[in-house]
C-alpha cells in the first residue's frame, strides 16, 4: 500500500479493509474512488479468504460527501449523469446485493451526504466518538442520492428519516447512536482496536450462516426496482443542484447567511 492510492487494502484474520484515502477532501467520493471501491468490493466478494469486508476513511474523515470541487485546468472533463449512476448503482449493489459477507463502516470522523449514504449501505456501523452525521443535501437545495432514501427510512423509519432529513444539522456519535444510525459508539483512543476486534469477531462466524442471513435480513427491505431507485435518486439530485433553488443554496453557505428560496 502507498499513500498515493486513494483505497487502502488489507487483509487481516478473514477481513478486508477498504480505507478511503483522499485526506486532502476529507475523503470525499470522485468517480475515481467510487470506481476503486467497486472493485474492492467485488474482490473481497470473490475471495473465499476473506469473510467480512471493513469500510472506513484515512485522515480522521470518513467521508466528507460526494467531491463537487471545481475542475482544474488539465483535469479530464466529468462523467455524464448517466455514467455516475451506472457507478452509483454498481456500487450500491456491490454492498447490499451482490456481496453476500457481512459490510462494516468504521466512522471516525465525518459522514456527509454522499459519505452518510455510503456508511448506511453497510450492514452495521461502529462510530468513534469524534464522529459527526450530517444528511447534507437539503442543506445544498436538493434530495438525497446513493441510496439513502431507500436505507434511511429502513433504519429509522418513516417520519424519523424526513426529520433527519428536513432538519439538516449535524449530529454528533452518541445522538447517530440514539436514533440508530449506528451500533455501537467506542471512543476515538481506542476506536481502530475495537473495530478491528469486533470485524474478527464478526468473521468467525460460519461463512454460510453470515451469507444466508445477509441474504434473508437484506430481502426485507431493498426496493424491487433497487436500479430505477438509485437512478431516481442521481436524476432528482441532479435537478435540485441546478435549480435556483439549489444554487441559492450554495451562494447562502458561502455568504453565511440564510437562504431565500423561490421554489424554482
Amino acid at each position: 500500500m502507498t499513500s498515493e492510492e486513494i483505497l487502502l487494502e488489507a487483509t487481516r484474520h478473514g477481513v478486508r479493509f477498504l480505507q478511503m484515502n483522499r485526506p486532502a477532501t476529507r475523503n470525499a467520493l470522485s468517480n475515481d474512488l467510487t470506481r476503486a471501491l467497486i472493485r474492492g468490493f467485488q474482490d473481497a466478494s470473490s475471495d473465499d479468504a476473506v469473510r467480512v469486508v471493513a469500510l472506513t476513511g484515512g485522515g480522521g474523515a470518513f467521508c466528507s460527501g460526494a467531491d463537487l470541487s471545481r475542475r482544474k485546468p488539465g483535469d479530464r472533463p466529468p462523467d455524464s449523469l448517466e455514467a455516475t449512476a451506472d457507478l452509483v448503482v454498481q456500487l450500491v449493489r456491490g454492498m447490499r446485493v451482490d456481496c453476500e459477507k457481512p459490510v462494516i463502516a468504521g466512522i471516525d470522523g465525518v459522514a456527509i451526504g454522499a459519505g452518510l449514504s455510503l456508511a448506511m449501505c453497510a450492514d452495521m456501523r461502529m462510530a468513534s466518538s469524534r464522529a459527526r452525521f450530517h444528511p447534507g443535501y437539503a442543506r445544498v437545495g436538493t434530495s438525497p442520492d446513493a441510496g439513502l432514501s431507500w436505507t434511511l427510512p429502513a433504519t429509522l423509519g418513516h417520519e424519523q428519516a424526513m426529520r433527519f432529513f428536513l432538519r439538516p444539522r449535524m449530529h454528533d456519535a452518541d445522538a447517530a447512536l440514539a436514533l440508530g444510525l449506528v451500533g455501537e459508539v467506542v471512543d476515538t483512543e481506542g476506536f481502530e482496536d475495537a473495530f478491528s476486534a469486533f470485524c474478527k469477531e464478526i468473521a468467525e462466524v460460519a461463512p454460510l450462516a453470515a451469507a444466508q442471513t445477509k441474504r434473508l435480513v437484506s430481502r426485507l427491505d431493498t426496493p424491487e426496482s433497487l436500479e430505477a431507485h438509485l437512478r431516481d435518486e442521481l436524476l432528482y439530485a441532479a435537478r435540485g443542484l441546478k435549480s435556483e433553488d439549489g444554487r441559492e443554496a450554495v451562494r447562502a453557505i458561502r455568504e453565511k447567511r440564510k437562504p431565500v428560496f423561490s421554489g424554482r
